[in-house]
């Protein structure tokens, strides 16, 4: 009996017909397994992964496999984005005694839920040995399978404990941290390390930060250049907008295509404040279509946005973006085909499979004549229309409360910049616009859904679909992406709801996820117990809890004026501080705040009645250093501090700069505010 055909998790239920008889997670998958006396099969993936969807199709649709999965084990399925607690202990025991990790991942443990053997994808031969090695260990050498499981709970331990080391992240370990990042910095393609190559988004927001602080040369290059690298290549999608999720290759020509929510809400913030620092045409056009590829793409009206479009389509990888030189000169004609060919670097021989090649952008556009970038934009609409036409990838449409969090606060930023860089007389103005009315809409749509769905209870739960909220409970990453989301939304708006709320949500990580040595553990304390309660420092693929909290603590406080939440965010950050100095490419977020909290962070107020016109709100913006506040509106606006007691000078629209809670003369004049901030 197979028992996923009513669950919310869109992963779980492409396994709903599976011959094998999968449980969700629950405490009633380890009590039948005790019943039976027979280990768990724990396997763990999400909706768009490649590598999960090749198991399912070998084994987990086989009959036979199911029948040898289900004489000899309770199998639970696990969506690693539904519950990332789970995932978390389980990907610490896999790294332990693999040395690597990944998805999809395949764990046996004891009906206790004790791991003792644990891999990543295995071939349906090998997956079949494995069954039968494993159902024989347990049946006739458990002694042994026990004091295995016993060991790797004490790795687990080892790996997620609270009370190392501490120290004040200064501007020394964050100018090392940086240095490292140069040291491993690829001068040629962009990026840090070899293949395969993820966009490294927040060390490259720490980057920008640093640059700002101390004017690093080197360390605005290695963002310009990896900014560029990653948008000409296949990663980024020269056709829709967004980016995968990594390149299989080190110079980001082929990637892996499933384009997750996370990726493109961080990226979109690095080419957003790329183009705000420096005015780069490159990071302004691409900022603007990954805006419109989260609008229009991912997000659906009066709800959030979904998680990621699947790798696949159809069963086959690349299939919906993979062009032949002929297929272009069918779609475009022979002249057209022919120069898009060029463009794109198409070949005969291909980039990609089977004589196909994945677009990149092998010429300069942004920069380019007019007669060049009308073409472009010609050619870019009509291969788009064609390729609407292909098989399209499915959605994983489950809404997260985390990436959510980060996609408004992506968008927020991006609505921001848009507002002081783009003129009426600029070239797309009117493109420009339309992005910033369906990006308000969606971001705005976003929060309601948290606040309204996502938000029982005063407690956040962790994903929700269709508009109905499943039953894991939120980690930590999702009260501080959510937090950091309703401080900028509270930014954008001057509505003092958002803060209200922002506070309600810290308030419950204070109390329930704080740790004795000052950092926090990704799960609350009165959470489902594991093995073990997980408490990662470190920066992967999304912010670490510890480090989204830190950030949104940040931005709490200076936009509230408490400071007992400044003094928990500097405290917690002192627990990831050691780490920043090893290993900088996995704290990238873990700095980027601590940048924030060197520069103050300011906290600017703006009293006007034009809070989207005023010039005074348009050089805050310009000018903001490495996390500011900016706050704009009327004096004393209800549920606004940062507006209170602000009286305007001389009657005329006025700014307030503080830092750290230390403010300087009120001034009137744009030149004023700028060598305030400057």
């Amino acid at each position: 009996m197979n028992r996923l055909a009513s669950a919310t998790s869109p992963y779980l239920l492409q396994h709903a017909a599976n011959p094998v008889d999968w449980w969700p997670w629950s405490a009633e998958a380890f009590a039948e397994a005790r019943r039976r006396d027979v280990p768990v099969l724990i396997s763990v993936g999400y909706a768009a992964c490649h590598w999960c969807h090749v198991m399912a199709h070998e084994s987990f649709e086989d009959e036979t496999v199911g029948a040898l999965v289900n004489a000899g084990f309770v199998a639970i399925k696990v969506d690693r984005e539904e519950r990332p607690d789970v995932d978390a202990v389980y990907m610490t025991a896999t790294q332990a005694m693999t040395g690597q990790g990944g998805w999809p991942m395949t764990v046996f443990a004891t009906p206790d839920g004790t791991p003792f053997f644990c891999g990543t994808y295995f071939p349906k031969p090998n997956f079949v040995r494995l069954l039968e090695s494993v159902g024989t260990a347990w049946r006739e050498q458990r002694e042994a399978v026990l004091r295995q499981g016993a060991a790797v709970v004490e790795a687990i331990g080892g790996a997620q404990a609270v009370g190392g080391p501490t120290a004040p992240l200064t501007a020394d370990l964050l100018d090392a941290a940086a240095a490292q990042l140069a040291t491993e910095y690829d001068e040629t393609n962009g990026g840090f390390g070899g293949a395969p190559k993820f966009p490294p988004h927040m060390n490259l927001l720490f980057l920008l930060r640093h640059h700002q602080r101390t004017g690093s040369a080197e360390s605005l290059e290695i963002v310009r250049h990896t900014a560029e690298a990653m948008a000409r290549g296949g990663l980024h999608d020269q056709l829709a907008g967004g980016f995968a999720r990594y390149s299989v290759d080190a110079h980001w020509t082929v990637p892996h295509f499933e384009k997750m929510l996370y990726d493109n809400a961080l990226l979109l913030r690095v080419y957003t404040q790329l183009w705000r620092l420096t005015g780069d045409l490159l990071a302004r056009r691409v900022a603007r279509d990954t805006a419109r590829f989260l609008a229009d793409e991912l997000h659906r009206p009066g709800d959030g946005f979904a998680s990621a479009l699947d790798a696949d389509t159809d069963g086959v990888e690349g299939l919906t973006y993979a062009w032949t030189p002929a297929q272009l000169v069918e779609a475009l004609g022979e002249d057209d085909g022919r120069w898009a060919a060029d463009l794109f670097d198409v070949t005969e021989e291909g980039t990609f499979e089977h004589g196909t090649s994945v677009l990149r952008l092998a010429r300069d556009v942004d920069d380019a004549a007019p007669e060049i970038r009308d073409r472009w934009r010609g050619v870019v609409g009509r291969l788009l229309a064609a390729r609407d036409t292909r098989p399209q990838p499915a959605r994983d449409d489950k809404v997260v409360a985390a990436w959510n969090g980060l996609a408004i606060t992506a968008l927020v930023e991006f609505l921001q910049v848009a507002a002081i860089r783009v003129t009426p007389d600029d070239e797309d103005a009117n493109l420009m616009d339309g992005v910033a009315i369906v990006a308000d809409g969606a971001l705005r749509d976003a929060a309601e859904h948290l606040a309204g769905v996502h938000l029982v209870d005063g407690r956040l739960r962790r994903a929700s679909r269709d508009k109905t909220v499943g039953d894991p409970a939120g980690v930590l990453e999702d009260y501080g992406c959510v937090a950091e989301a309703f401080c900028a939304l509270h930014q954008l708006t001057g509505e003092g709801r958002w803060l209200e709320l922002a506070g309600g949500l810290l308030d419950v990580a204070l109390a329930r996820f704080a740790a004795p040595d000052g950092g926090f553990y990704d799960t609350a304390d009165d959470a489902e117990r594991l093995v073990a309660r997980p408490a990662d420092p470190t920066d992967n693929a999304t912010p670490s809890g510890r480090s989204a909290v830190v950030a949104a603590l940040t931005a709490y406080a200076a936009l509230s004026g408490e400071t007992r939440y400044r003094e928990v965010a500097e405290a917690a950050l002192s627990t990831v501080a050691p780490i920043v100095g090893r290993h900088a490419r996995f704290t990238g977020y873990a700095a980027t705040t601590g940048e924030a909290l060197l520069s103050g962070p300011y906290e600017i107020a703006v009293v006007t009645d034009d809070p989207a016109g005023d010039p005074l709100v348009a050089a805050a913006h310009r000018h903001a250093p490495p996390g500011a506040v900016v706050v704009a509106g009327r004096p004393d606006q209800p549920g606004v501090p940062l507006l209170a007691d602000r009286p305007r000078l001389d009657g005329r629209p006025t700014a307030y700069v503080c830092r750290g809670f230390v403010c300087q003369r009120p001034v009137t004049s744009v030149e004023d505010l700028v060598a305030q901030l400057t």
